[in-house]
């Protein structure tokens, strides 16, 4: 299959012309490895003369969520014969008698657990980490788990709660050992970065207490209320990084050491698990927009400007990573640009 590189860097560039978002670097590839690579715009729009590079490290975001978290109950859906439809509260103590206890983990993964939409955990339940934890796996439901699908970050919080439970580790320790180490991603790691790494960071969003913008620290607040470290989001990563993960996904074989998650939990994410229920969804990959789960085509995204996707079918991953969050919160103009990338990335 052709790799329309041409097409792909005219349109990014346009990107930074149009203020879309200061810079990019993408890459498309399948289980061999690279196909095709590149970088347009720079770093901070303050120092023009830096630009993007392959290595640049982006906040990753909303990414955090598969990168970390799906790869993690992976990890134990296969080493602890986890089972996806038993009600949390069977074997969570800390759910056991409360609304949450009557979820499986299937619906936290699938979006459809009934959970609350509201985010700001600082509101509802202060700033110390373990009132937080309380307050979020003891939350009522907003309605019966089963019945619609309804985004909502606290799903990722809950299973990073749940993974740490399960495996006895930290989110970040598990995350280290049983996934990104092994599979060779050097970079990756929950923030805040070391100044070394910072330097080579791309800036997000203007922190409104230092009127700075964020570099090398998480631009979600939930990340930061939770010293960096959650399922929401809190990673950092690289190009080569999510390629490796990306190119595992397609074939476990490609690494000399396996991560946690094998072939089995990829097939069964990548596969719309909400029957009826709309929109479709796999195990935290859902249908790239404008297509249906038979179409093969699956995508999670950042908020600050990142985002990832993956064919089986095709045998076909591709990454984009920016800094939209950069100038705006608006999401249009970066999803006109990802879904013309994803359409050239798997023409």
């Amino acid at each position: 299959m052709p790799y329309h590189t041409d097409r792909i860097e005219h349109l990014l560039s346009e990107g930074v012309r149009d203020k879309v978002y200061p810079g990019a670097v993408w890459a498309v590839g399948d289980s061999g490895g690279v196909r095709a690579t590149g970088t347009t715009g720079v770093l901070d729009p303050d120092e023009p003369n830096v630009r993007m590079r392959p290595d640049t490290v982006f906040d990753a975001a909303s990414l955090t969520k598969i990168l970390a978290v799906w790869a993690s109950i992976g990890a134990l859906w296969e080493v602890l014969d986890l089972d996806l439809d038993t009600p949390l509260g069977t074997f969570w103590d800390e759910v056991v008698g409360h609304p949450l206890g009557a979820v499986t983990t299937r619906q936290l993964l699938t979006h459809t657990a009934g959970l609350p939409l509201r985010a700001q955990l600082k509101n509802l339940y202060g700033t110390n980490l373990a009132d937080i934890r309380r307050g979020v796996l003891h939350e009522a439901l907003n309605r019966p788990p089963g019945e619609a699908v309804e985004y909502t970050d606290r799903a990722a919080l809950i299973l990073g709660y749940l993974a740490e439970y399960l495996s006895g580790r930290p989110l970040d320790q598990l995350c280290e050992t049983r996934t990104w180490r092994p599979l060779g991603m050097k970079t990756t790691c929950f923030g805040p970065l070391p100044a070394d790494i910072a330097s080579r960071c791309a800036p997000t969003e203007v922190d409104q207490d230092t009127n700075t913008h964020l570099k090398g620290v998480a631009h979600d607040f939930s990340a930061r209320l939770l010293d960096g470290v959650c399922g929401i989001a809190g990673t950092f990563t690289v190009l080569d990084d999510l390629a490796v993960f990306l190119r595992y996904m397609l074939d476990p074989t490609t690494t000399p050491t396996a991560a946690g998650f094998g072939a089995e939990w990829t097939a069964l994410s990548l596969t719309v698990q909400t029957g009826r229920l709309q929109p479709e969804r796999g195990l935290f990959w859902h249908p790239a927009p404008g297509t249906t789960g038979e179409q093969d085509v699956w995508v999670h995204y950042g908020f600050t400007g990142t985002g990832m996707w993956i064919s089986p079918a095709q045998d076909r991953w591709a990454a984009l990573l920016t800094n939209k969050l950069y100038y705006t919160r608006d999401r249009q103009p970066l999803t006109d640009v990802r879904n013309a990338f994803r359409q050239e990335a798997f023409a």
